[in-house]
């Protein structure tokens, strides 16, 4: 794929992971959680994550190395990166007390990388969404303590979706502190429906739960209750994008459904923004059909395995004019992370 000159090295991804290279003891009352990460040696420059006693994910040093992502991002067409935690590591399932002091830590640890890139990564914390009161405590901290831009959270937490109303005042210290909300998938919903390799979790249950959780965004108008709120989807808002044209017939059939959901779930969805992690110039092509080309912000899922490695090429061949381009490849971005206020 040709790279339009005019975006070499622009881009700017709101969708990349962390992973320390060690993790704190445990170092609390009791045993310690079985859900504590820790990290093992594995093959050359890699290392195991084990979570519950198991291997949860093997990694490589690119995901604390700040010199070698850095040698990365020119060929993948970037300047700026947006380091959030790998997703299993927010540790919704913990209690508060015990998850707190590991939150703080990937929230110190990303704040390190953040320092040694010379301006080339930001942040995106975490926060122990389990507990409202210390999720905007945590919040307040990566904000005014470390200058981050916003924080990750998941998809669901522990099988609530993020717009229940439970979560209003957390949006809410969201939106006065000016925090990007980027939302991953995490435990996804619907494993026990799929036929095949434990990989197959990131592939099609990962895409399913972010898309219903975008749906319970639109469902419960978050979105309006909170309008100046910045929140992104991972994977391309997932399944969104085909249910939005169901949800919205049925929001034109169904008075119950318009009774409770105003402005319509189409309106209300261009208010929202989504990576372009989708590996496909015409699912892309759709998406800016859908949800309007100033919604749509690079995501790679860097380092991982499977991330993409073009997100700037693929973008120059979904055929876009050059205004809609160069808006996807870094301007909604800038929007997003609230880059544009700090030039």
């Amino acid at each position: 794929m040709q790279v339009d000159t005019s975006l070499r090295s622009l881009g700017i991804d709101v969708h990349a992971h962390v992973v320390p290279s060690t993790f704190p003891a445990w170092l609390g009352a009791g045993a310690r959680p079985a859900a504590w990460p820790s990290t093992v040696p594995a093959h050359a420059c890699h290392c195991h994550v084990m979570i519950d006693r198991k291997v949860y994910r093997t990694v490589s040093q690119k995901c604390w190395n700040v010199a070698e992502r850095l040698a990365d991002l020119g060929d993948m067409g970037l300047r700026l990166q947006a380091l959030s935690p790998m997703p299993e590591l927010l540790s919704y399932w913990m209690s508060a007390s015990q998850a707190t002091p590991l939150i703080r830590y990937l929230n110190e640890e990303i704040a390190r990388m953040v320092s040694e890139s010379g301006g080339r990564l930001v942040g995106l914390g975490a926060v122990p969404l389990q507990d409202i009161d210390a999720a905007i405590d945590e919040l307040r901290y990566v904000m005014h303590s470390l200058s981050f831009a916003g924080v990750e959270i998941g998809s669901n937490v522990n099988g609530v979706p993020i717009g229940d109303r439970r979560f209003d005042p957390f949006f809410e210290a969201c939106e006065a502190m000016g925090a990007a909300v980027f939302v991953h998938a995490l435990k996804p919903t619907g494993m026990d429906r799929l036929v095949g390799p434990a990989p197959l979790q990131q592939v099609l249950a990962y895409p399913t739960d972010v898309g219903l959780a975008a749906a319970s965004c639109l469902t419960s108008n978050l979105i309006v209750r909170f309008p100046d709120l910045r929140m992104a989807f991972s994977h391309g808002g997932g399944t969104l994008a085909s249910l939005l044209p169901r949800l919205q017939q049925g929001w034109q059939t169904f008075p119950a459904l318009k009774t409770s959901v105003d402005p319509s779930p189409a309106e209300q969805a261009r208010k929202l923004y989504y990576d372009t992690l989708v590996f496909d110039a015409q699912t892309l092509r759709h998406l800016v059909d859908r949800f309007g080309a100033s919604q749509l912000l690079v995501g790679t899922d860097y380092p991982f395995n499977f991330h993409d490695r073009t997100p700037i090429a693929r973008i120059a061949a979904a055929g876009l004019d050059t205004a809609d381009a160069h808006a996807l490849a870094y301007h909604n971005a800038e929007r997003f992370l609230g880059l544009e206020t700090s030039r």
